[in-house]
């Protein structure tokens, strides 16, 4: 595999993930009570621990795309 083709496959991949953290990221935001009130059912969790769990998750999801994605390709861009 050559520089070029590791590029736009890190290019990508931040794009699709990026993508997906502004999903979630909305939808956190703006509908949070639903999403929390159709998962109530199967996780019998306060409001406050939903809040905190997804939050965590947010910014876990968020350092993996930084430190998987947007590092590598900003490393590839440099050398390439």
């Amino acid at each position: 595999m050559d520089i070029q083709t590791l590029t736009e496959f890190f290019k990508w991949c931040t794009i699709l993930n990026v993508g997906l953290l502004a999903f979630w990221s909305v939808w956190f935001l703006f509908a949070s009570d639903l999403v929390c009130c159709l998962q109530r059912p199967w996780f019998s969790a306060s409001r406050e621990a939903w809040d905190l769990v997804m939050y965590s998750f947010l910014g876990a999801f968020k350092i993996f795309v930084l430190v998987l994605n947007v590092v590598p390709w900003v490393a590839l861009l440099i050398i390439g």
